[in-house]
């Protein structure tokens, strides 16, 4: 479906000024008539013939212009109307401003009632009922830029390790006709995708770096994990729903991580895993800092002919000195007060 924009129909005010006067001289040539039907009833008289036809001729412009009424729309900044006349799509109002179209044309959009987490659901502090009723008459189609927090998933990543992950998708309609009649309810077409697309990218991905996975499709293993390439993570989401949802008339300004963790199942066993490899981080770097003090000892002894180890001398101290080095606790000194052999 093209999109056709009315760009000529800002002749509300004009048309606001006919319908008043016209409202004004039928309720003129009303009083006149009744006034006129009052008299010659009073005095057995038969009521003038111009009355007669000034009354039907009220009447009728009366009831015309309250038709008229129905075709006057305004529409404010970022917002739009798809307007159809008998099932005809007849155009789109998107700018703002004071319009008249035709009065039988019906405002159509099927995703007024639809209420999903984002950015316009907030309505003040209105109760829900009187939301729900404000939104199923409102068939306006907003413009701005709306934020889809959609719900958190539990999905698998390419370890097969379930995680919960949650995204926050920037978007905006671009194209009002693709929109209202290529898809069924856009909305809801928004966050089927965001879901899909979501599935789509995750199960490429681990959660933290891991060997041997290769996460772009180039053949090669990377370094790339939800919880490290996030940026890259978000980058190619926002470029697979954008892929998803073109055809609905939508446009996709930024995708965003909000919430990333294990899965409740496996999180404590993770967080194990995790300050395990954290332990044995901390222990590889204070061996090979206390295997380097170790040495600069023995070489710094040597060079100065303090003292004249042999072989079995220098590996009880290194013994030592790697037990002071590398305990949990305070060594205890022992003062040996004897000979040195």
């Amino acid at each position: 479906m093209k999109e056709k924009i009315y760009t000529k129909r800002k002749i509300g005010l004009p048309m606001l000024f006919v319908v008043l006067i016209v409202f004004a001289g039928t309720v003129a040539g009303l009083i006149a008539s009744i006034s006129e039907f009052s008299y010659a009833e009073d005095n057995g008289l038969d009521a003038n013939p111009v009355y007669i036809v000034l009354f039907i001729v009220c009447i009728t412009l009366f009831i015309f212009n309250c038709i008229l009424c129905s075709g006057f729309k305004m529409l404010n900044p970022n917002e739009a109307l798809v307007l159809t006349l008998f099932g005809k799509y007849k155009g789109t109002l998107k700018e703002a401003g004071f319009y008249f179209v035709n009065p039988f044309c019906t405002a159509f959009n099927p995703a007024a009632s639809t209420k999903l987490r984002q950015s316009d659901d907030i309505s003040g502090n209105k109760p829900a009922r009187e939301n729900n009723k404000e939104a199923v008459t409102n068939k306006k189609i907003s413009l701005k830029m709306m934020t889809l927090n959609n719900n958190k998933q539990k999905i698998n990543d390419c370890l097969g390790n379930p995680v919960e992950i949650g995204i926050a998708v920037i978007w905006k309609v671009v194209d009002t006709a693709k929109a209202v009649f290529d898809v069924d309810n856009y909305m809801e077409f928004l966050s089927l995708q965001c879901d899909a697309a979501l599935r789509e990218i995750v199960r490429n991905y681990p959660y933290d770096v891991a060997q041997n996975v290769d996460t772009t499709g180039d053949g090669v293993a990377d370094e790339g994990s939800l919880r490290g390439s996030s940026e890259v993570v978000a980058g190619r989401i926002k470029d697979e729903i954008q892929k998803r949802v073109a055809q609905a008339g939508l446009e996709i300004a930024e995708a965003r991580i909000t919430y990333l963790a294990y899965a409740p199942e496996i999180a404590a066993a993770m967080l194990q895993r995790q300050q395990a490899s954290a332990i044995v981080d901390a222990r590889k770097l204070i061996v090979d800092g206390a295997v380097g003090m170790v040495q600069m000892a023995l070489d710094s002894l040597s060079e100065k002919e303090i003292v004249d180890l042999d072989d079995e001398r220098k590996a009880a101290m290194v013994s030592n000195l790697l037990v002071v080095l590398c305990g949990n606790h305070d060594a205890q000194p022992i003062v040996n007060s004897g000979s040195l052999y």
